[in-house]
């Protein structure tokens, strides 16, 4: 994995307490909790592991059957549950 260096400045007081806070707090460095900040920031899953049905789309063949079952119960009035 290529990563990448970051020079930050201006990081606000209240942040940087924070940052040093929860480093002390959870015994990671500073750089750990910073990169845990900045990749929860992005909105993305540390780690995050995806089991797309990619494979699983187009793969079915046309069931006349199954169309038959569909039309029949998109037919059926919208007040049954």
């Amino acid at each position: 994995m290529i990563t990448k260096q970051y020079t930050i400045r201006g990081v606000p007081h209240k942040v940087d307490e924070a940052l040093r806070r929860k480093a002390q707090k959870t015994g990671k460095t500073l750089n750990e909790v910073a990169i845990e900040a900045l990749t929860k920031g992005a909105g993305i899953t540390p780690n995050a592991k995806f089991n797309d049905l990619d494979w699983f789309v187009g793969s079915m063949d046309k069931d006349s059957e199954l169309d038959k079952a569909m039309d029949w119960m998109d037919s059926l009035p919208k007040d049954m549950s």
